[in-house]
């Protein structure tokens, strides 16, 4: 039976928290707000674990999970081949609605679906999960619906896609907004973006003049 946690009530969030946390290293999977849509959690280090969110989600391999972090700092330890772009990027936009897709350390025992040496990461600037992500480090997390579905802004919609396929869903109320994440592509020589969302082009050009953007 999935457990929900009221997180604009103290004593609830905190609660909740604890429990999603506990989740979390049992390789189950948490809904949780963050400063775009719902988003559906698990342990980033867990293959199983991340295998069940995509089945939750009725998606394959082919869409791999994208790794949300409670700090930058945290980055050092997940990508390598970071440019001096891509810090800048991380500086001027994080926490945010920014994604990063980078070069993933050889050495990281995590399967996140089909990602050829990659991995799309970002900070989510929203202070429930970024309190989750600091408890249990770096998370995979998706947008907490069903595969075809509209991306939920508030817990009632994530839930009822989801219902006990989740253990813990932490209700922060609706999300500040629903416009997706934008994504830059910091792999190259050249910062690709991918998808235009929350930061557009121009905003992403005064920090890194030279972006380009993918077709």
């Amino acid at each position: 039976m999935a457990r929900r946690y009221d997180c604009n009530d103290a004593t609830d969030r905190t609660t909740g928290l604890r429990e999603a946390a506990s989740a979390v290293r049992r390789g189950e999977l948490v809904v949780l707000p963050t400063d775009t849509v719902y988003g559906l959690g698990a342990d980033a280090f867990s293959s199983e674990a991340v295998a069940d969110l995509l089945d939750a989600k009725g998606r394959g391999r082919n869409m791999p999970t994208p790794v949300l972090i409670g700090s930058p700092n945290t980055l050092h330890g997940l990508v390598t081949d970071f440019s001096e772009q891509a810090w800048e990027l991380v500086d001027a936009f994080w926490p945010g609605a920014l994604t990063l897709v980078a070069k993933h350390q050889p050495s990281l025992q995590w399967d996140l679906g089909d990602t050829r040496g990659t991995v799309a990461i970002r900070m989510p600037l929203h202070p429930v999960a970024i309190e989750l992500l600091t408890e249990v480090g770096p998370m995979a997390v998706s947008s907490a619906n069903l595969t075809g579905h509209p991306a939920p802004e508030d817990c009632d919609a994530a839930q009822e896609m989801l219902a006990d396929a989740v253990s813990v869903y932490l209700d922060g109320g609706k999300t500040p907004g629903i416009v997706p994440s934008s994504i830059v592509d910091v792999t190259g020589k050249v910062p690709l973006l991918l998808r235009t969302g929350a930061v557009d082009a121009d905003e992403l050009r005064k920090v890194v003049p030279d972006l380009e953007v993918a077709n």
